[in-house]
């Protein structure tokens, strides 16, 4: 996009959440080839980076939603731009919303049979006439992609959720976004599945709001303390790039 910011070693499109919806109409209704949306956050910027195939496929992406508070206040310090977040898991239910009034049609693959299962029911009994067409769970062998492929094409599919978490969606991508031939938007969801099918709680409304739903994330599965701990690393290095630009 136009718009897009350069963030430490990653980047971020400069877009709010009825932008970034009203670009993935855009991209089903005049697209003529499958469109990557992806999350930006400071995680990205530790493991992109590092691996040449991911770091080419999250470059390439067509869309990179502001989804991390630490990219929101890294654009503000380092452009002095004013971003809002884009959560991935909102972007998505606001995907099927709008899906469930043009007709659109949905694919859905990853997250555990269960999982899977109890997401997608739950999304048509939300969004009346959600059209999911097809649902495959996140378990398959690499020898099973070439039948997922086709299982997702003769579908006839307009809009693809990968719930493989990362890097898994966007290797995954890397290698079969060119083979998807009704397919025009596809986003990696990571573990939104299970926050929909209420495996996994979601920090409520007033953390949101407050910008905190990393530490109610923390809080609630202290295991997550390993990703967690380079968010100060992030917020140095964002400090220090701002420092040397000022000099």
């Amino acid at each position: 996009m136009d718009n897009r910011m350069n963030i430490l070693d990653i980047w971020v499109d400069c877009v709010n959440m009825q932008q970034a919806l009203s670009q993935v109409e855009s991209y089903v209704v005049k697209g003529k080839r499958p469109y990557v949306v992806l999350a930006s956050n400071p995680e990205k910027n530790f493991s992109v980076p590092n691996d040449p195939l991911l770091y080419e496929t999250f470059k390439q992406a067509d869309l990179l939603i502001p989804d991390g508070i630490g990219v929101v206040e890294a654009a503000k310090i380092l452009y002095g731009v004013k971003l809002s977040r884009v959560p991935g898991v909102e972007l998505m239910q606001n995907i099927c919303a709008m899906a469930a009034q043009q007709g659109y049609r949905i694919f859905v693959f990853g997250a555990s049979e269960e999982v899977s299962r109890m997401a997608c029911e739950k999304l048509q009994r939300i969004y009346s006439g959600l059209n999911i067409v097809g649902r495959v769970n996140g378990y398959l062998g690499n020898d099973e992609m070439p039948g997922l492929v086709r299982e997702i094409n003769d579908s006839k599919a307009q809009i693809l959720f990968l719930a493989l978490g990362s890097p898994k969606q966007e290797k995954w991508l890397s290698d079969h976004v060119a083979e998807l031939t009704t397919v025009r938007v596809c986003q990696g969801i990571g573990g939104t599945l299970d926050t929909i099918a209420g495996t996994v709680r979601r920090a409520p409304q007033l953390w949101r709001q407050l910008n905190l739903e990393w530490l109610y994330r923390l809080l609630a599965e202290p295991k997550r303390i390993m990703r967690q701990k380079l968010l100060p690393i992030f917020a140095v290095r964002v400090l220090a790039t701002k420092f040397r630009t000022a000099f």
